[in-house]
């Protein structure tokens, strides 16, 4: 073929601007994305800030191809990447608070939770909250932890630390599900049943409700698909619970096994708001701790002012702590 007979840049790549296009499209209409088909829409909203590395791989085939369609067709991927996470990727945290609050799931099988206990009094928060407490650990988490901590509660595998008084705590029923795709934990690892508590710290600005929740676990089964049932059904009984709060200010501390993009925690989301979102740097993945792809430990807000939001240090755990600085 002649080198005056091939395709001009516009009708090049054809298939690469189709692609692109196609990103573009899914990235902003995630919503639309039915659930109902093995839980595809919270599985996509999850991994979603990840589609974004397709752009530069199209742009690489786009500039190969010479392709002028590709490289205009990559215009709605981007501008839709940039206007869902482009506030992101800056820090947007501000220095003072008048409280520090951190949430760590410190998992069942912990090999380490003295030394992870010890990682954590030394972060310096007001207010702590672990979740996924082993019964067997329990002790040592609060011999370790009594030191900076003279208050505290355990309500069946979650806990609340704190360096001031706490009062009206009590479990949160969030109706936890056993089931054949329920957590599965080592054998030798005993788990109490309740997930859930809500308690007041009493601060000098006024009390604060404290929320800590571990909800249930998501699991990739070739039968269900992305099987969410568990944590959607809790994460519903949980916003339920804040919507019945009477305080105006409230900390939601814990695992929610889900994004804040993900619809099925629009029933909390929709009454809270993320202080890594506010007040962080960047996304804050946080699990796994090793490679961590997604924030689903998470630090939501009402009524008062998220000024910071950051990851702690990697401890025994397959989570990353999470903590805040809030102030009214």
């Amino acid at each position: 073929m002649r080198a005056g007979s091939l395709p001009g840049p516009w009708k090049r790549g054809l298939v690469l601007a189709a692609l692109a296009l196609l990103l573009g499209m899914l990235m902003l209409l995630h919503t639309k994305i039915p659930n109902r088909i093995g839980g595809l829409g919270s599985l996509v909203e999850t991994f979603l800030p990840w589609f974004g590395l397709f752009i530069p791989v199209l742009l690489a085939g786009a500039l190969w191809r010479r392709s002028a369609s590709a490289v205009a067709a990559l215009l709605l991927p981007v501008t839709v990447w940039l206007n869902l996470f482009g506030g992101l990727l800056s820090d947007k945290s501000h220095s003072g608070s008048d409280l520090t609050v951190a949430s760590h799931n410190v998992g069942a099988d912990n090999p380490d939770p003295a030394g992870t206990a010890r990682d954590l009094a030394a972060s310096g928060a007001d207010v702590l909250a672990l979740e996924e407490l082993a019964q067997q650990a329990r002790g040592t988490y609060e011999t370790e932890l009594a030191k900076a901590y003279p208050y505290h509660t355990v309500q069946g595998t979650v806990g609340l630390w704190s360096k001031l008084p706490l009062s009206h705590t009590q479990p949160v029923d969030i109706k936890q599900d056993v089931g054949p795709l329920a957590d599965t934990k080592p054998a030798d690892v005993k788990m109490a049943y309740n997930r859930a508590l809500r308690t007041t710290v009493a601060t000098d600005h006024g009390a604060l409700a404290v929320y800590v929740a571990h909800l249930g676990s998501v699991r990739v089964n070739p039968r269900a698909g992305f099987w969410t049932d568990s944590r959607d059904r809790n994460a519903r009984a949980l916003g339920a619970a804040i919507a019945a709060e009477r305080n105006e200010r409230v900390v939601l501390l814990g695992d929610l096994n889900g994004t804040t993009d993900d619809r099925a925690l629009a029933d909390i989301t929709s009454q809270l708001h993320s202080a890594q979102d506010a007040a962080g740097d960047a996304f804050g993945f946080t699990w796994p701790a090793r490679f961590p792809v997604a924030r689903i430990d998470q630090i939501l807000v009402r009524g008062v002012k998220p000024e910071s939001s950051w990851s702690l240090p990697a401890t025994g755990s397959d989570h990353l702590p999470v903590a805040a600085g809030i102030s009214w």
